[in-house]
């Protein structure tokens, strides 16, 4: 192994220098040297990833699907485009407490019973984690766990035992000892995690990284840990709720935006299959601001409820959203004020997805006027109605992707009737299904005016 020094290289230029100052000398910059590793010229750490290339036509390389090999829990094979991938990374984030420990030891206690794995928990003693596989009653009993926080006995460990799969709970707790800084910190994890991956691509061993995040929700640590593993997933929910997704935000191996339904137990994490219906409120009676919609979450389609509450402005009027975005609400107001007559600015308006999925997609737009419009006037939308479409600044409708699957997921539910884009317009009728098809807001607002 090549001999090693520390430097302090800077995260804004690329800077270097042997000892730490607060002012980068390349950029003048403050407070941006970090520890890093130097090597003398020789045989290099990650020299196995970056082997002698030749140069070859892109039509001469042959190209094939990678295997897979199924978790044994099909909501999370999902996410991760169908299931892990040998030599793959995969890094999982979530807030504390929200479940993710326990879907890989239950993934890992079904993966144990046909593969090699490994279980490394550098956050919990053996014990803890012989109490939760008790807990969640799962097989255990031919996993091994390694309760281990040094990253050079844990790739010794790795190499020396050649598991199919490893999962390393977290990577904010290992540490280096060429590295003088604290466990957590940049250096510590960029370079853990570089580690990791060489060991993983060179060894054909899957590894499954946990990571911690931020206030805001977002991965902690340097960015380019998302950016060297294979595949990105986020745990989302509230802690207070049963419900639990798992989104890919990034998959080199599958699609990215697959969702992941899942529904903790006192056995552990289960998955949902027709998620759907946890998104849906069961009303006793029909009720005002009510709107399903139907969106897309990767390739699977999710009715999801919109909650519309548009009350009288005490003061200064309030726009409030939970699980959409604010300033389409806004921009949503006044296209309704402009081109359909409705308006809202002496009214708080406050809107909701029910079951805390997050909308991120414009194809709600119309769903969530449908919602207002049915608040302000307090007359329910017609039963069994779905909406979706985008709708623009000129008060039109514009088509969202894949509509005609969003009209089957619909119409397998019991819905009857759907209003969308005309350019959604299905052409072979859908069995059960009528279709109210508008070019504009004004349209659609008098259409089901008329069905009221």
């Amino acid at each position: 192994m090549a001999k090693t020094k520390t430097q302090y290289s800077c995260t804004e230029c690329g800077a270097t220098s042997p000892k730490w100052q607060g002012q980068c000398p390349g950029c003048n910059a403050w407070n941006t040297l970090v520890e890093s590793i130097a090597e003398q010229p020789g045989k290099h750490r990650f020299e196995a990833l970056a082997p002698a290339a030749k140069l070859q036509n892109l039509a001469d390389i042959e190209a094939r699907e990678a295997d897979r090999i199924p978790t044994g829990i099909g909501e999370f094979d999902r996410a991760l485009g169908g299931g892990l991938v040998a030599g793959g990374v995969v890094l999982i984030g979530g807030d504390p407490g929200i479940g993710k420990s326990t879907l890989l030891l239950q993934a890992l206690a079904h993966l144990s019973q046909a593969h090699k794995v490994i279980y490394v928990t550098g956050e919990e003693s053996g014990q803890q984690v012989a109490l939760r596989a008790r807990r969640l009653n799962v097989d255990s009993g031919s996993l091994p766990l390694m309760a281990e926080i040094n990253l050079e006995r844990i790739l010794a460990t790795l190499q020396a035992e050649k598991p199919q799969v490893a999962v390393i709970d977290s990577i904010q707790t290992l540490w280096s000892d060429q590295l003088s800084s604290a466990p957590g910190s940049v250096a510590q994890v960029r370079e853990c995690a570089a580690q990791l991956t060489r060991l993983a691509k060179q060894a054909g061993i899957t590894v499954i990284l946990v990571g911690h995040v931020t206030k805001e929700g977002a991965l902690a640590g340097p960015r380019v840990l998302e950016h060297v593993v294979d595949t990105v997933l986020y745990f989302e929910g509230d802690t207070h709720s049963s419900f639990r997704l798992v989104r890919a935000v990034k998959n080199r191996f599958g699609a990215v935006n697959e969702l992941g339904v899942f529904a903790m137990t006192e056995s552990g994490l289960k998955g949902v299959s027709n998620p759907s219906a946890m998104f849906l409120s069961q009303h006793g009676q029909e009720v005002a601001g009510s709107c399903v919609m139907v969106t897309q979450e990767g390739t699977r389609p999710l009715l999801v409820e919109i909650q519309a509450l548009v009350d009288t402005a005490h003061g200064n009027p309030r726009r409030l959203t939970v699980g959409l975005d604010a300033q389409r609400l806004a921009m949503l107001l006044a296209v309704l004020h402009r081109h359909a007559g409705i308006v809202c600015f002496d009214q708080d308006v406050f809107v909701n997805a029910v079951g805390g999925v997050k909308i991120g997609e414009p194809a709600g737009d119309l769903a969530v006027i449908m919602a207002i419009t049915s608040s302000l006037k307090n007359k329910a939308l017609p039963e069994k109605l779905i909406v979706f479409g985008e709708v623009g600044l000129a008060g039109e409708i514009r088509p969202a992707p894949r509509g005609q699957e969003r009209l089957k997921e619909a119409a397998k539910l019991g819905f009857t009737r759907a209003l969308i884009p005309e350019a959604n317009r299905p052409r072979q009728a859908i069995p059960g299904m009528e279709v109210i098809a508008v070019r504009r807001v004004e349209e659609a607002v008098q259409r089901i005016r008329e069905l009221q």
